[in-house]
């Protein structure tokens, strides 16, 4: 496959604003709904104080009610632009488009979101991408390896923006559970890297965390902050269920390099106490920021570590303001600020 002088911008990178869908039924946080809706009013409103939200709804109805919540809230709207298109859910980071770069101008990936090769119902999602190019006038290219359709979620992969991808074996390479692309090796997977977001060097990590829906999403694990330096989550507590594929993971992340050859700095995050919800333990993971043009969004749990996780990460960024949000009932629905949202590069 030869490059086309594609390049995944960083997330740092200058955005002109953030893809978002607001919830329209309750089946990704049974129980929660009434809550999810004001919890997501507030993400909303803080990534609109400092760029745009692209915001999809499912119907004039919907965007009726959610204008007025807003509203009531002090949105800046003046900030919010609705797209119109019926989804399955609302992360928009894994069916949402991945906006690369080339020659300056903006094209939409399509990575042909399948439900995480979990869920049967996604086809409305997987419009997503298109409506997506047309709001933002970017071309829309569908990403195929050797004839076939390739599946890749934004939330499997994290980049510096000069050539280094961060993703992990389980979300990609397990052969049995949750399978995207059969028979995909390393070498496939680097070559598609290669040619649709110009990635020189991957850092392949291992196991992710526990209760993970998607099965190891790299963005509930390790970020990169800067060109050279990346945050992971570590577990300290042996008797933890996490504690081994954590400490897996920091020890590939020592021993890896960047695409200039040197080691990377790295920053350890903390993890909330394990978090269980109607039998289940969820996914919650300070990792799971989003980073804005001007702010960094934190998820919080009401837990200990909260106030930690957020000192590591006002460090990490200090031209960046770094506000805490609580994720007690978004986290139900298995992901948190970054699996729900997908920026937009200038």
């Amino acid at each position: 496959m030869a490059p086309l002088d594609y390049r995944i911008p960083a997330e740092w990178e200058d955005q002109e604003g953030v893809l978002l869908c607001f919830p329209y039924n309750g089946k990704d946080w049974p129980g929660k709904f009434q809550a999810i809706q004001w919890a997501f009013v507030e993400f909303i409103k803080k990534i609109a104080q400092v760029e745009k939200v692209f915001l999809v709804i499912t119907s004039d109805e919907q965007k009726l009610s959610v204008h007025e919540k807003l509203e009531l809230a002090h949105v800046n709207m003046h900030h919010i632009n609705y797209i119109m298109h019926k989804t399955n859910r609302s992360w928009m980071r894994d069916s949402g488009p991945i906006i690369v770069k080339r020659n300056g101008k903006r094209v939409a990936l399509n990575f042909n979101f399948n439900g995480w090769a979990k869920y049967a119902n996604y086809t409305l999602d997987r419009g997503v991408p298109k409506i997506v190019s047309e709001t933002i006038k970017a071309d829309l290219v569908q990403v195929m390896y050797n004839g076939k359709p390739v599946v890749l979620e934004g939330g499997a992969i994290d980049t510096n923006g000069k050539g280094t991808l961060l993703t992990s074996e389980e979300c990609l390479l397990h052969p049995t559970i949750q399978v995207r692309n059969e028979n995909f090796t390393k070498a496939d997977y680097e070559a598609i890297f290669k040619t649709y977001l110009g990635i020189t060097n991957v850092i392949w990590l291992g196991d992710g965390i526990v209760g993970d829906d998607t099965h190891g999403h790299i963005d509930d694990l390790c970020r990169f902050i800067n060109e050279d330096t990346i945050i992971t989550v570590v577990e300290k507590n042996p008797e933890d269920s996490n504690y081994k594929a954590l400490q897996d993971n920091l020890k590939r992340l020592q021993a890896a390099h960047l695409e200039t050859g040197k080691t990377p700095n790295i920053v350890t995050l903390p993890m909330p106490k394990p978090l269980f919800f109607d039998g289940l333990q969820i996914p919650a993971s300070y990792a799971n920021f989003l980073i804005l043009n001007k702010t960094v969004l934190v998820p919080t749990f009401n837990d200990s570590n909260d106030r930690i996780a957020l000192n590591i990460i006002a460090d990490c960024f200090p031209d960046r303001e770094v506000i805490g949000m609580s994720a007690i009932d978004l986290i139900w629905g298995f992901g948190t600020l970054h699996c729900l949202s997908q920026q937009i590069p200038s």
